[in-house]
């Protein structure tokens, strides 16, 4: 149960973050909504993720996925670029949050 209320918040980081850069373009409720919505329902699903997972495993994994997900989504949406050196380091990022995982 841990583990999934880990991907939602992470999911939501993401959203916070699209919501953050398009609020950023352009200043209209619909952008603020999803900014600060997207990250306060983040917080909501980590903060319930620690009742079953430790804070050491979480914080990181979630930042991880956030992050991930983030580049992940600037990329397809927004055409940041894709080169070696940026793939390269969301693969770390990857491979560093399925390391955390497989602690537990």
């Amino acid at each position: 149960m841990g583990w999934l209320l880990i991907l939602i918040a992470s999911v939501f980081e993401v959203l916070g973050a699209i919501g953050l850069k398009l609020y950023a373009e352009e200043k209209n409720p619909s952008r603020l909504v999803l900014y600060w919505g997207g990250f306060f329902v983040s917080f909501v699903f980590f903060y319930f993720s620690l009742h079953y997972i430790e804070l050491s495993i979480v914080y990181p994994v979630w930042v991880g996925l956030g992050t991930s997900g983030a580049v992940l989504a600037n990329m397809l949406l927004f055409n940041e670029p894709r080169n070696f050196p940026r793939l390269f380091g969301l693969t770390i990022i990857i491979i560093g949050v399925v390391g955390l995982h497989t602690t537990l």
